[in-house]
């Protein structure tokens, strides 16, 4: 089993920075991907930014030039670096995990926090 804890949610005002960061825990394990999805309310789950383990990266295109993913591979931990926040990437943003466990790859999720982008 591997938890993944996201923290770095919280309320920001229009065209201010926030940095998420998730923390991957467990045992015997190895990450190929870490992403970053979010949730508003009435909509779908969407992709927000996604990196593997050569250290590829790909953004929705309503981020790009403005989030960055990195990661930390000595800590198992992703961040997501956000930049000129506007209203409409108001959300709950979640984790998720690619992992590696013996011959076995399962996807996990963070709990989710909440950004709020308002003035």
């Amino acid at each position: 089993q591997v938890q993944l804890v996201e923290s770095g949610g919280g309320l920001v005002q229009p065209g201010g920075s926030l940095r998420l960061t998730c923390a991957a825990s467990g045992r015997n394990f190895s990450i190929n991907a870490m992403g970053w999805y979010r949730q508003a309310p009435g909509k779908q789950r969407e992709l927000v930014a996604i990196i593997i383990s050569g250290g590829n990266t790909n953004y929705a295109d309503s981020v790009k030039g403005r989030f960055t993913i990195s990661r930390d591979n000595a800590k198992n931990t992703a961040y997501l670096q956000m930049n000129n926040v506007k209203a409409e990437d108001t959300a709950v943003y979640y984790c998720n995990s690619i992992v590696q466990q013996g011959s076995t790859s399962r996807s996990y999720w963070g709990q989710g926090t909440q950004v709020t982008v308002s003035s």
